[in-house]
Order: C-alpha cells, then sequence, then structure tokens
C-alpha cells in the first residue's frame, strides 16, 4: 500500500521466508523441524507439495483485504479458489449455513416456524440501506422503530428468532468473536451480515477464498509489486536495533550497516518492550487423509463453535484445505483449530473441534501470546501491528491494517480508487 501510494520502501525480514507469522512452509520437513517432530513419514509422499500455512486464514469475497489486493494489483500475481462450504455446530452437530432465502426454509438446523422468523431478517438485512430511511422501520413492542437506533439484541427481538439463531447469525455469518456485540447497536452487526451475503454471492459456495499454493503467497505478492514501485525486498536480514534520535525513529541497523527512514512499521515481535500481552491463541494444525466428516465431502471448508454451544466466552474455529489448493500432497487434507485460551489447558479447550475431524495422521499444537502496542505510534514514528487472532478469516487484520495506514499516513484509506469490485473483474 505504501509503495503503490509513493513511499520509497526497504521491507526486511529476518526470516528466510516470506510471511513472518503467517508464512506457508515448505517443505513438509522444515515444517516437522520447527515444531521439533523429526522427519516426515514416508507416506506424505513429497516434502514440496506441502505448503502448510503457520496461520490459516480466509479472505472474504468482498471484503477488505480482496479489494486492498484489487487496489494495489497484487492479484495479477496469485489465483484463489473458493471455499466450499460455510458450516456451523449446534448441539454437538455439524450444519450448513443457509446461503440464501431458500437454503433458509430448508436448512434442518432450525424448526419450520423458526425458519421463516429466521428468512425474514435476512430479508430486512440485505434490504438494509443506511441512506434509504425507508429501509430503516422496525416493529419493537408493537411500536414502529427506527433500526439505526436499536442494539442488537433488540433486532433479534424484533423477529422473535431463538437463541440458536442468534448463535449462528452472530458467530457463523456476522463472525463476532463473542457475545459483546448483542448490547450494541446493530448497524455494525447488519453490516457484517450484509459483508457475508454480498461475498457469498461473488463466487455461490461460500464467502470465503483461499489462494493457490497457501498464504504465503500473498507476501510474495506485495513484494513482487512493491519492487515494480521502487521497493526492496530482503529476506533474511536481521534488525538488531531502532536508531531512535530526540524520541522519533530515524533508522534501522542491521549489523554495522544502518538504514536511515522516517517511519518503521513492524509487528510486535521487533519491539517487544513497545507491546503489551493481551491473551494467547492456541492453533492445532492437522494432517488428515479424509474430508471433515459431515461437511458433504467438502474439499474445503471453515466450522464455527459459537462459545455458547461448548460453554466458552469465545468461539472455536475449524478451517479445511486440501490437495486441490496445493498445499498438500495428493489425497491429504490440513486441518486447523484455534481459540483464544480461557484455560491453563489450552489442548483441551479445542477439542470440540478436534472431535469433528475423525482420524488424525498428525497434529501440531502451539500457543502463541497474544500482543498489542502500548501507544499508537504517532509521536515516535514507530507503527506496530497487533498479532494474529484465533479467527479463521483476515476482516480483523484488515481494520488492523487500515488503522497503521490512517495513523501513518494521516488520512483513512480511500476505498473509492478501487476501480474493479471483484477479482474477476481484476483479472479481465
Amino acid at each position: 500500500m505504501m509503495s503503490v501510494s509513493g513511499k520509497k520502501v526497504l521491507h526486511m525480514d529476518r526470516n528466510k521466508y516470506y510471511g513472518g507469522a503467517s508464512a506457508s512452509i515448505c517443505p513438509l520437513a522444515d515444517f516437522y523441524e520447527r515444531f521439533n517432530m523429526g522427519t516426515p513419514p514416508a507416506e506424505f509422499m513429497n516434502g514440496r507439495d506441502w505448503n502448510v500455512d503457520l496461520i490459516p486464514k480466509y479472505l472474504m469475497a468482498n471484503g477488505q483485504l480482496v479489494q486492498l489486493l484489487i487496489h494495489t494489483g497484487v492479484t495479477r500475481y496469485l489465483e484463489f479458489k473458493s471455499i466450499e462450504g460455510s458450516y456451523v455446530m449446534k448441539g454437538g452437530k455439524v450444519y450448513k449455513v443457509p446461503a440464501d432465502g431458500k437454503e433458509a426454509l430448508t436448512t434442518s438446523l432450525m424448526g419450520i416456524f423458526e425458519k421463516r422468523r429466521f428468512k425474514k431478517m435476512l430479508e430486512f438485512i440485505q434490504n438494509f440501506d443506511e441512506d434509504d430511511p425507508k429501509t430503516w422501520n422496525i416493529t419493537i413492542s408493537n411500536k414502529p422503530t427506527c433500526a439505526k437506533d436499536v442494539t442488537m439484541e433488540q433486532l433479534y427481538a424484533a423477529f422473535g428468532v431463538d437463541h440458536n439463531t442468534i448463535d449462528v447469525t452472530g458467530h457463523a455469518i456476522a463472525l463476532h468473536r463473542n457475545d459483546d456485540y448483542i448490547k450494541k447497536n446493530c448497524l455494525d452487526g447488519i453490516k457484517r451480515i450484509k459483508l457475508y451475503f454480498d461475498s457469498l454471492s461473488r463466487y455461490g459456495k461460500s464467502p470465503y477464498l483461499y489462494p493457490l499454493y497457501g498464504l504465503g503467497e500473498l507476501p510474495q505478492g506485495f513484494a513482487r509489486l512493491s519492487a515494480i514501485y521502487g521497493g526492496t525486498y530482503m529476506l533474511d536480514k536481521p534488525c538488531d536495533e531502532i536508531v531512535m534520535e530526540d524520541g522519533k525513529v530515524v533508522g534501522v541497523r542491521s549489523g554495522e550497516e544502518v538504514a536511515k527512514c522516517k517511519m518503521v512499521i513492524c509487528d510486535p515481535s521487533y519491539i517487544p518492550e513497545k507491546c503489551n500481552q493481551v491473551g494467547k491463541v492456541v492453533r492445532a494444525i492437522c494432517i488428515l487423509k479424509h474430508p471433515v466428516p459431515n461437511t458433504n465431502n467438502s474439499l474445503s471448508c471453515q466450522i464455527i463453535i459459537p462459545q455458547n454451544q461448548v460453554q466458552r466466552k469465545s468461539d472455536i474455529y475449524v478451517c479445511c484445505v486440501s490437495y486441490t489448493h496445493q498445499v498438500a500432497a495428493k489425497q491429504f487434507f490440513l486441518a486447523t483449530v484455534s481459540a483464544t485460551v480461557e484455560t491453563d489447558n489450552p489442548e483441551l479447550e479445542i477439542k470440540p473441534g478436534l472431535d469433528l475431524l475423525g482420524p488424525i495422521e498428525q497434529k501440531f499444537v502451539s500457543v502463541d501470546d497474544l500482543m498489542e502496542p502500548t501507544d499508537d505510534g504517532i509521536c515516535n514514528q514507530v507503527f506496530i501491528s497487533k498479532s494474529y487472532d484465533a479467527t479463521t478469516h483476515f476482516e480483523t487484520t484488515c481494520l488492523d491494517v487500515l488503522d497503521i495506514y490512517r495513523r501513518a499516513t494521516g488520512g483513512d484509506f480511500d476505498f473509492s480508487q478501487v476501480k474493479h469490485t471483484s477479482l474477476d473483474d481484476e483479472q479481465c
């Protein structure tokens, strides 16, 4: 974004690969080594057929990251594949999230009367236009009410949907991580639900996209484009010191060399002393020989386990990709279960997600700190991102990127600059 905006950019990465914490590791032996797991068994075949994401996430087809990719032109280096299904767990069983009004009436996720209430609510939300007062009217306690002035809890009550439908809508569609949103104004929730269905309408099967060869292709694509605009990318280049003068950054030292600069943008691992730990996230990356059960033999999927279904304070996320995405050897699948840590036994917390996977060939578990910067960086011009959270989509990460862009440049990113509206348009 900075290179395309005309800034002179030097990108230093201490790693030998693109992507940092969100890299795709290849070959498989390197991934095993990272987890001190010895050597991959021969049954996993050619190790170079594997590109294993350290932090798997999907892109919303009409979300902010896709718009940023289109704006910057990075899409010329990437190829995407639609995720085949979006699912939610209710009562210990996995159900497909209804994709439209027709599916809402035929789903086994809810009873016949609840289906109609759910369909009416979705129709209201999809017709809602923040600029058209005619679409704002709902009835609460037999009184006409402006939807812009009510909470999500009141919106749900207006349509009489039950707690299971609220779980599905709030967590599997609006993608809220917990129930804090219930007491807040409904506008954000409405926008999230509309984004889900707008993304779903792009490619049909689900609202999610995933790049072939893994998420490591994203930073690699940005690096290539940055080079076209004069940027320089240096892998395996340690950052030994952020050089400060009079309270402001003036350079970055690597060994005996110092690169002079006016600002630094980095992740928390480069300046941990300027960050606070706000939690932990547990992830289990699993190698499977089969699709995730109860997903209609999907070669890729996402399953969200709402917090209330497993008596937690936040959701559990399950995502699965496969050999069709060029991330695993033929006939193998990569499934990841992740959650925000709430107890002293993180792996036990994600057991409900692991139980959905069926037989697991190999499992790799990690627990990582969630870090946030202690200040906004405006005074010293050092802008630090937040750690990747437990979600399996990029929307929260995009909010952080756009916030850093605003603080670093003094203005919001203008999405009206995006000339195309979909990846298909861009590729045409």
